[in-house]
This record gives structure tokens, sequence and C-alpha cells, in this order.
């Protein structure tokens, strides 16, 4: 049984996002620490946090927003690591590994809020 937003897998798999996304943009230019890097980052950040953040409201409501807003985050870093690859900030494969991850996660934030809706699943409070 789910207790805490720390035993959700998804969760866990977005936390793995995050570490993956802060050790590639170690490697980027100084020029880029501001702009990009900071963005990855947030982006990255925004995943594991807004689903924490959703399941803790102990609301259905609140925490499919919240999904909803940890998905959005996604595409963001996405997006960002996509562009970090054109100038070669990150390899094809280093790029291609994180697609992968986040392409995972995104399921899985489908299949949970289905689960919800489906389920009609009443939070615990923790």
């Amino acid at each position: 049984m789910v207790q805490s937003y720390r035993d959700l897998k998804v969760w866990q798999k977005a936390m793995d996002l995050a570490d993956q996304s802060f050790a590639l943009t170690a490697q980027f230019p100084e020029a880029q620490r501001y702009v990009l890097v900071s963005q990855i980052q947030r982006s990255a950040i925004s995943v594991s946090s807004n689903i924490a953040e959703g399941r803790s409201r102990h609301s259905e409501k609140d925490f499919v927003y919240h999904l909803n807003i940890a998905r959005g985050s996604i595409a963001e870093l996405e997006t960002q690591m996509m562009l970090s690859a054109k100038p070669g900030y990150i390899s094809e494969a280093e790029l291609h590994t994180l697609l992968e991850l986040s392409e995972e996660i995104t399921k899985m934030l489908h299949g949970l809020k289905g689960s919800l809706a489906q389920n009609n699943i009443k939070l615990a409070k923790t």
C-alpha cells in the first residue's frame, strides 16, 4: 500500500531523472550555467516535486492536477535536452537514455492518472 509519495515508483524514477539531468549538465560550458543549465535543473526538479506535492494534498483532483504539471515539466526537460544535443553539450546516446527514462515516467504518470480515475481511489492521509 502506498503510504507516502516516496513509495510511488513514478516518484522514484523522477528522482533518477533529476539525478541524470544534474549529472549531464555538470559538463555544460560555463556560458550555459545561468541559461540552459538552470532551465534543465528547474524542469527536472519540478517532475518529482509535483508528484510529491500532488500526492501530499490528499485530494484526487489535486493529485491529478499536479501529475499533469509533472508531465508538462517532462516535456520541457525533453525539449531542453534536445536543444542541448544540437551544439554537442550532450551526446546523442546520453539524450537517448534520458528520453527513454522520461518516456517511461510519462507512461507511469498516465497509468497512475488512469488508475485514480478508474478506481476512484481515495487518498489516505499520511
